[in-house]
């Protein structure tokens, strides 16, 4: 059954920039303007000129987080380009809250930049990149930026009462069922900080790649150097201490045994993915609610399997 990967999705944009950095496509400590020239636009102008692919990806480019609750549209009809929406929310959130590298805060709006980066220095679109370097050398293919034939998708629920529902679109509103509302079909406006579609299955066969340090079944993703570069956690926060797209929840940091993580939240549904590398275990849980207590389903999967 297929669902919104949401922010899991970020794991696989990450991956893919990183794949792309070891081949000589993309360079991560390049100003990222160059690639994104909307980016100058941005006030201060100096720290604009330094964010780089890696501040992207370690949430420590200073950009700010604009809630996405509303960049969804109709399963069935196409959304805004990547080009247009990027340029749009630079233009309505342009100024830097902090310079470059000084410290890290959660954007959704960053992991856009980067996902627009990719395309130009690949000279491809985004989903044609991902499919590419990730989706298809993994033999993902029931996982992709919109539903594939025979994997039926979940209907999402969101609880009835919540005051959240004010903020959803009207046309996404479904059916009642006792206290929660069903969902209509939906993807996200902005594949790279949250598009993909797909199910369970098909996220733990990507987890198994990172938790072999980048090899799958004989393919190669990225390098066993990159692999355990990208957990290793190098940028503070106050919520989250990050890696190169995996993070450590802040109050967490020193949970044993130790592990990074990345949620997938937003309406109607709920994901984590989370490798504990000294125990070569990895958990991967997706619900179609809007929320769960999903740690306390990845803790009873994690202690089932050691």
């Amino acid at each position: 059954t297929a669902m919104p990967w949401f922010s899991m999705t970020k794991l696989v944009t990450a991956t893919a920039a990183v794949r792309l950095a070891e081949r000589g496509v993309l360079d991560l400590d390049a100003p990222v303007a160059a690639l994104v020239p909307a980016l100058r636009s941005l006030r201060p102008a100096a720290w604009a000129g330094q964010a780089s692919c890696r501040h992207l990806l370690q949430h420590t480019s200073g950009l700010a987080n604009p809630v996405p609750l509303r960049w969804i549209h109709p399963a069935e009809e196409e959304g805004p380009g990547l080009a247009t929406l990027v340029t749009g929310l630079l233009r309505t959130h342009g100024r830097l809250h902090f310079p470059p590298g000084s410290r890290s805060s959660y954007s959704n709006l960053g992991v856009l930049v980067l996902g627009r980066a990719i395309e130009v220095a690949a000279a491809s679109g985004f989903e044609s990149v991902v499919a590419d370097e990730v989706l298809r050398p993994l033999r993902l293919e029931q996982t992709g930026f919109h539903p594939t034939p025979g994997c039926p998708a979940a209907t999402g629920y969101h609880p009835r009462f919540s005051p959240l529902r004010v903020l959803l679109p009207r046309w996404v509103i479904g059916r009642a069922s006792g206290r929660w509302l069903g969902l209509r079909p939906f993807l996200v406006d902005g594949q790279p900080y949250g598009g993909l579609v797909g199910p369970a299955e098909a996220a733990a066969r990507f987890l198994r790649m990172h938790l072999r340090d980048g090899e799958l079944d004989g393919t190669r993703i990225i390098s066993s150097r990159a692999a355990q570069g990208m957990r290793r956690i190098t940028a503070r926060g106050d919520r989250y201490d990050l890696g190169l797209g995996w993070y450590v929840p802040s109050a967490l940091r020193a949970r044993d045994p130790g592990y990074v993580e990345h949620l997938g939240g937003g309406a109607g549904f709920h994901c984590l993915m989370r490798l504990y590398e000294s125990r070569e275990v990895g958990v991967v849980v997706m619900g179609n609610s809007t929320r769960f207590d999903v740690d306390a389903v990845a803790d009873l999967v994690f202690e089932s399997s050691t």
